[in-house]
Formats: structure tokens, C-alpha cells, sequence
């Protein structure tokens, strides 16, 4: 069986992906992953086949100012940009490239809608993967016009325009519970279990799981019993963050932890200068790892980051962005799992009192716990290989 194996955003789009990529290609599937310059590294360093079907410019790594979040821009970045912009160029792309390569199905991301049309136009199944867990974001209202008008392009019929994304097979790699009930999964959606994200391949098996095993260079506390807080504003969102890493590494400076902050590749750990020992400042950590090992973990609340903590019975502190961080967060706090911060306004202070009280309240890590306990009671990312077979016939 050929699978493409397409998606339209960063890593954060692609870690979804990823297991189930892995997954076809151990069953023994050819399988190609089709994406856009930036994320290519990361698939390559998977193991797995990359074609680049979209060089975009890469701008200088630089911090921009942190903008106040306003919800309608988020929306216009949808619309305009994956509904818009990045569905014509996806669709025309993966056409050419389906040209050269025929797939036998198509597996993308949830907002890959160009990937869907050339799927539709190929004559060939496809499997939507979620990556946005509270499943709010993608609405009708906000990428509607500009779908229809991307099928009409390529003479598909009209039809609701989110039809497309269940209409064969969608896989949720998210705690049930976690998805907001206002958005209920299609009849098509599978549940699997959330695996282990980008990057995953050949890292290295450690039954070791404290902060030196993980941070190397973490001065060890005295009696060995001191948490570990890990912080990380993503890969995208952390070039967005104006000073938000100097106002919440201020906050977490002061308590009682280890703290390890990953701040992104390209940023260098010299932007927030000198660190107490307990303290680390690392461009890159291997973040599955590290949440396996931490008491709590302070971030911006992409997808991918709170799916990993909260699988690992990790509980949060969020501090929402933009994209559907918003309703990530708003999901953490509605279960109980965490708390949230406006990254704007929050001091060092702020910080310090609310990572402080999810250390100490037990009923935090209680809470992540009974979602780490469902995640781990679905199904493996390895069904989906047949759900995948089936879909083809083969």
C-alpha cells in the first residue's frame, strides 16, 4: 500500500502524524510524507521518505513583540491562510506530486484541506488525523466560504464544506474526555492512543526518569526529592513571545525546583543570560522524555505539549497565544488539570503562585492522571495500520 502521508503546518501539525507514519512503514507500507521546507529535517530525522512540496522563505530567527490575543485575527490566519493561501497551494502541489507518485491513500492533518481535494481528485480514500485536541477551533463559519470556493476550483461538487474532512476515516489521537462537547467526534472518527511525537526514532531507551537523567548539568537537590517544572512556548509561538520567557523563568527561578526551559531551535539560551544551578536553558530537549519525568509542566498550551503532559499525568499551567491554545486552556481548566495565565499581563509573581499551588495541590496530578489512565486504555497508534487497509481494500 502507498500512503502519503501529507500536512500543511509546523512540527506541532506533524507530531500527530508521526506514529502513525512509523506505524505503516514497521507493517511494511511505502510511505511518503509530503510537507513544507521548514518541517523537513524533522521527518527526515524520523527515518522517514520527505518530499518538500512547498519552499517557503525562511525569515531570520528573531523574538517579535507578544501581541494582546485577539481571537478574530486567529480566525483570519485560519481562513485566509490554511483555508485560503495554503489549501490552493497544498492541493496543487500534491497533485503534481501524486503525478510522479500515485498514492492508494492519503493520511493528513485536520487543516490540510488541500490535501482532502487532491485526494477527491486522485479518486483515493483519505484519513483526516486531528492535531487540534479541543476540536473547536476548525469551524464551518470561519473556513466555509473559502473551501467552497477551493472545491469549485477543482470541479467538485458543493457540499458542507467541513463534509470532506470525515468523510472517510478520522483518527483522534486525544483523551476523549479532553475534546470540548460542543464539537462531538464524527461517526467516522477512530480513537487511538497518543504516541510518541516528532523525533521519536532511535532515542535512546532510559529506565532513568529524574531531572539529572533528563538535564544533564541540573545541580541534584540534597535529599533528591526536589520536582521538576519543564517550560516550553512551542516551535512557532516562541518567536511570538516578546519577554514572556524572561517574565515566567523570573517567577519559576525562586521556587523550589529544578526547572528546564526549552526555548526553541534558533533561539539561543543566552537571550536569558546567567542561571542559578537549578536552572537549565536548552534550545532543543527531547520533550517526551522530559514530561515523563516532571511534576508539572508550564507552557502555551499547543496541542502537542499538553497531550503529551496530560497522557503522562502531568498536570499545566498554560499560558494561551493564540491558534486554538485558547481552547486547550479553557479545556485544562474545566477538567481541573491545570490553570491559566494571561501571557500579556502576568508578573513574575503571578508565575511563581500558580506553578507553587499545582506542585502542592495533590488534586491536580489527580485529575491528570485519570486522563493519562483513558489515553492509555485506547487502542494503539498500530491499529490504525488496518484501519488504513480497510479503507483501501488491501
Amino acid at each position: 500500500m502507498r500512503v502519503l502521508v501529507a500536512f500543511a503546518g509546523g512540527l506541532g501539525h506533524y507530531g500527530p502524524l508521526a506514529p502513525v507514519a512509523r506505524a505503516l512503514v514497521a507493517s511494511g507500507h511505502e510511505v511518503r510524507v509530503a510537507c513544507q521546507a521548514s518541517a523537513a529535517p524533522a521527518v527526515a530525522a524520523d527515518g522517514l521518505d520527505v518530499v518538500v512540496t512547498s519552499a517557503e522563505t525562511a525569515g531570520p530567527v528573531r523574538l517579535s513583540a507578544l501581541l494582546p490575543l485577539d481571537l478574530d485575527r486567529e480566525d483570519r490566519a485560519l481562513r485566509e491562510g490554511y483555508a485560503g493561501r495554503t489549501a490552493r497551494s497544498r492541493a496543487a502541489d500534491l497533485l503534481a506530486l501524486a503525478a510522479r507518485w500515485r498514492p492508494d491513500v492519503v493520511v493528513c492533518d485536520e487543516v490540510d484541506f488541500g490535501a482532502m481535494v487532491a485526494a477527491e481528485r486522485l479518486g483515493v480514500p483519505h484519513a483526516t488525523v486531528l492535531v487540534m485536541a479541543a476540536g473547536t477551533f476548525v469551524r464551518e463559519a470561519v473556513v466555509g466560504e473559502p473551501l467552497r470556493a477551493l472545491r469549485a476550483a477543482h470541479g467538485l461538487p458543493d457540499e458542507p464544506p467541513l463534509a470532506m474532512l470525515a468523510r472517510h476515516l478520522v483518527l483522534c489521537p486525544f483523551p476523549p474526555s479532553f475534546r470540548d462537547p460542543a464539537a462531538p467526534l464524527p461517526a467516522t472518527a477512530r480513537l487511538l492512543r497518543p504516541g510518541a511525537g516528532a523525533g521519536a526514532r532511535g532515542a535512546a531507551d532510559d529506565d532513568a526518569t529524574g531531572p539529572a537523567s533528563v538535564a544533564p548539568g541540573l545541580a541534584p537537590a540534597a535529599d533528591g526529592a526536589r520536582p521538576l517544572v519543564y517550560f516550553s512556548l512551542g516551535t512557532v509561538f516562541n518567536l511570538e513571545s516578546g519577554d514572556l520567557f524572561t517574565r515566567v523563568l523570573a517567577g519559576l527561578r525562586d521556587l523550589p525546583a529544578d526547572v528546564l526551559v526549552s526555548l526553541g531551535a534558533g533561539l539561543d539560551p543566552a537571550l536569558l543570560g546567567p542561571q542559578p544551578a537549578h536552572v537549565r536553558v536548552e534550545p532543543f530537549v527531547d520533550q517526551d522524555r522530559v514530561i515523563a519525568a516532571a511534576d508539572v509542566v508550564v507552557t502555551h498550551g499547543g496541542s502537542g505539549t499538553v497531550t503529551a503532559a496530560l497522557t503522562a499525568g502531568v498536570p499545566v499551567v498554560v499560558l494561551p497565544m493564540g491558534a486554538d491554545q485558547p481552547d486547550n486552556a479553557a479545556r485544562c481548566a474545566a477538567l481541573g488539570v491545570g490553570t491559566v495565565l494571561d501571557p500579556v499581563t502576568v508578573t513574575p509573581p503571578q508565575v511563581r503562585a500558580a506553578v507553587g499551588a499545582v506542585l502542592t495541590d495533590p488534586a491536580f496530578r489527580r485529575r491528570a492522571a485519570a486522563l493519562a489512565a483513558e489515553a492509555a486504555a485506547l487502542p494503539p497508534v498500530g491499529s490504525a495500520v488496518a484501519l488504513l487497509e480497510d479503507l483501501t481494500g488491501r
